[in-house]
C-alpha cells in the first residue's frame, strides 16, 4: 500500500515563497524553494521565506529540492535552506544551477550536493519512484516542470509556463513529452494560477519585439531601458531589435553585467559583443542604456537617475525612458509614482501596458491545454492569491474535471492519497513565514514589526533621570528627548509637564529610608503616566523609554 501526501509550505494564497512538498511513503520531495519580497507595511523587512521546521525535523527523509527555474519566487530562499540543512541535495538545470551557485557564493555558503540535471533525463530514487523533468516555456532559459512517477500515477508540478509556438531552443516546451505523461496516467496536477483570470492564451502578449522596435524607431535621443535581470528572454528581445539599428548598448550595474556575461558565455544569449558599449558611450545621442530593475527594490535605480543622484547618467530633454515590464501585483502605486516623477522632469516615458503586455505565466487557454494534455485525475491549483487559485479551479471545471476532484487548499493543508484514492484526512502542517531583514538570516518577528510600526506612526520619547548613588535623591529635572513625535520648541509647556510627571513617578518609587530604588516600577509608572499625558494633549502614544542612572 502506498501513501502520498502533498502540501505547500509557501506559495498558496500569495505571490512568491513557492515551496511544495510531496511525500511518497517515507520519501520527501521538495519542489521549488522561493522567497517573497516585502511590500507595504513590512517596515524594513527585505523578504520573507517559508518556515522550514518541517524539513529540518524530517531532513533524513528528504531526497532533494527540485528547482523549476531561476527566479527568486521559486529559488530565492535556497541559501536560507542550505544554512539550516547543509547536506540537502539540490537538483536544477544548467542555467538555474549557475544562479544557485552565484547566490551561495554571495552568502559565503558551500552546498555539498548540487546536482545538475538535463530535461528529459529520468532520475531514479526508489522502486517505482522517479522524477522526470520536461522543458517548458518561461522568461528564463532551462525552465522545467517536474513529473514525479509513483506506482499509483504521476504527480506533476508545472512551475511557471506558457504555450508559445515561437519559443525555440532552451525556451521551447516539449508538448509531446507532456502528452506522453498524460497518457501514462496522472494522479494529480499542480498548476500555476497567477494569470488564471486572463482570457485566451498568454502568447503572443508575452512577446515585446514589436513594441521595442517601435520605441527605438520613434526615439531620436538616448533610450534608457529598465529590465528585470532574471527575464533573459526580454533581454534577448531587446538586443535583437537594437542590432537592427546602429545604436550601442551600455549595461549599467555590476550584477546585470555579470548575468548577461554569464548567459552569453553559456550561449543562452546570442549577442554581437561589438554592439555592447561602455561608459564612454553613455552620452552618445543614440545610446541604449540598460538599467537593472530589481524586484527587491522596484525602480530604485531608475529613481536615483531621475532624482539626479546617479554618478554617470544625467537626464536630457531628448531622452526616452522605456519601462519594458508590465506592472504586477504590489508595484502598481510605485510604478505610477515613478512615471509621475519622470513626467515632471519633462522626459518622455513609455511603459508596457499590463493589458497589452503579459509576463510568461499561463492564462486561461494555457491552463486548459495543460489539463487536456495531462488529463489528471485530481487538480491542485497552486501559485497565486486565493482568488487566482479559485479562478483556476473554475477553469478546470470548465475543462471537464469533477468538482470534487479539484483541490483548493491553503499553506499547510495536506492532501492525502492512499492507493491512488483521495482520503478525508484533515491533517495540517504548521506553517509560518520567516521575516528576513538584511543578511542576518534570522527571523525578525512580529513583535519587532509592531515596534517599528509604533515608531513610524507615533515616534519615540526618551526620559532620562539622574540619582545620587549614595542618597538616591533625584539630582535634577528629568531630561525628555523626542524623535518623530513633536517639535519640542513649539511644545515647551507640554515637555515641561512631562518632566514634572516623570520626576514625580521616579520619586514615588524610591524608598529613601532603606536607600532602595524600584527601577521596574519607575519605568512602568513613567510609561503609563506619560502615555496618558501625551494621548490627552496630542492624541498619540509614542514609544516611551526610561533611563535611570546613578552618579
Amino acid at each position: 500500500m502506498s501513501k502520498i501526501k502533498i502540501f505547500a509550505l509557501g506559495g498558496l494564497n500569495e505571490n512568491g515563497k513557492n515551496m511544495y512538498v510531496v511525500e511518497v511513503d517515507k520519501n520527501i520531495f521538495v519542489f521549488d524553494c522561493g522567497l517573497k519580497y516585502a511590500r507595504d507595511r513590512m517596515l524594513g523587512v527585505d523578504y520573507t521565506i517559508p518556515n522550514i521546521d518541517y524539513l529540518k525535523e524530517n531532513k533524513k527523509r528528504i531526497r532533494g529540492i527540485f528547482l523549476t527555474h531561476g527566479h527568486d519566487s521559486n529559488m530565492g530562499a535556497i541559501s536560507d535552506v542550505v544554512k539550516n540543512i547543509p547536506d540537502i541535495s539540490i537538483y536544477a538545470t544548467k542555467f538555474t544551477m549557475e544562479i544557485v551557485k552565484k547566490y551561495l557564493e554571495e552568502d559565503g555558503l558551500k552546498a555539498k550536493n548540487l546536482k545538475e540535471i538535463r530535461p528529459h533525463a529520468k532520475l531514479d530514487f526508489a522502486k517505482d519512484v522517479s522524477i522526470f523533468p520536461i522543458s517548458i516555456t518561461h522568461s528564463i532559459p532551462d525552465a522545467v516542470c517536474f513529473v514525479l512517477y509513483t506506482k499509483d500515477g504521476a504527480i506533476c508540478y508545472t512551475g511557471d509556463f506558457v504555450f508559445d509556438s515561437s519559443a525555440k531552443g532552451c525556451y521551447k516546451t516539449d508538448i509531446g513529452k507532456l502528452a506522453y505523461v498524460g497518457k501514462q496516467g496522472v494522479l494529480c496536477l499542480l498548476s500555476e494560477s497567477i494569470y488564471a483570470d486572463h482570457q485566451g492564451f498568454t502568447a503572443p502578449k508575452n512577446r515585446s519585439n514589436e513594441f521595442i522596435r517601435d520605441t527605438l524607431r520613434k526615439s531620436d535621443g538616448r533610450v534608457l531601458i529598465t529590465v528585470l535581470p532574471a527575464h533573459i528572454y526580454r533581454v534577448q528581445e531587446l538586443f535583437n531589435e537594437v542590432m537592427k539599428t546602429k545604436r550601442k548598448v551600455v549595461i549599467m550595474g555590476k550584477s546585470l553585467q555579470e548575468l548577461i556575461a554569464k548567459a552569453m558565455e553559456l550561449n543562452y544569449l546570442n549577442i554581437d559583443k561589438n554592439r555592447i558599449g561602455d561608459l564612454l558611450n553613455i552620452n552618445d545621442k543614440d545610446a541604449v542604456i540598460l538599467i537593472s530593475d530589481e524586484k527587491e527594490k522596484p525602480f530604485a535605480n531608475l529613481e536615483r537617475i531621475v532624482n539626479g543622484f546617479d554618478k554617470f547618467i544625467h537626464l536630457k530633454d531628448s531622452d526616452t525612458i522605456f519601462i519594458t515590464e508590465p506592472s504586477y501585483d504590489g508595484i502598481e502605486k510605485r510604478m505610477a509614482s515613478i512615471i509621475d516623477l519622470i513626467a515632471m522632469k519633462g522626459v518622455t516615458v513609455i511603459n508596457a501596458s499590463s493589458k497589452k503586455h503579459l509576463l510568461h505565466h499561463a492564462s486561461k487557454e494555457d491552463l486548459m491545454l495543460m489539463i487536456s494534455l495531462m488529463n489528471p485525475k485530481y487538480y491542485f491549483p497552486v501559485k497565486g492569491e486565493y482568488r487566482h487559485q479559485y479562478r483556476n479551479a473554475e477553469i478546470a471545471e470548465e475543462a471537464g474535471m469533477k468538482k470534487e476532484h479539484i483541490l483548493l487548499k491553503e499553506n499547510g493543508d495536506v492532501v492525502t492519497f492512499v492507493k491512488g484514492v483521495l482520503t478525508e484526512d484533515k491533517e495540517h502542517i504548521n506553517v509560518d513565514e520567516i521575516l528576513i531583514d538584511g543578511n542576518r538570516g534570522n527571523d525578525v518577528g512580529e513583535l519587532v514589526l509592531k515596534d517599528r510600526e509604533m515608531l513610524g506612526e507615533n515616534g519615540i520619547v526618551i526620559v532620562t533621570s539622574t540619582l545620587d548613588r549614595k542618597t538616591k535623591k533625584v539630582l535634577k529635572e528629568a531630561d525628555v528627548v523626542t524623535r518623530g513625535f513633536i517639535y519640542v520648541k513649539d511644545n515647551f509647556d507640554l515637555i515641561q509637564e512631562a518632566r514634572r510627571i516623570s520626576r514625580e513617578a521616579v520619586e514615588e518609587n524610591i524608598d529613601m529610608e532603606n536607600k532602595k530604588v524600584d527601577y521596574n516600577a519607575i519605568k512602568n509608572e513613567v510609561r503609563d503616566r506619560l502615555g496618558k499625558h501625551f494621548h490627552e494633549n496630542v492624541g498619540n502614544r509614542p514609544m516611551i523609554i526610561t533611563v535611570v542612572q546613578e552618579v
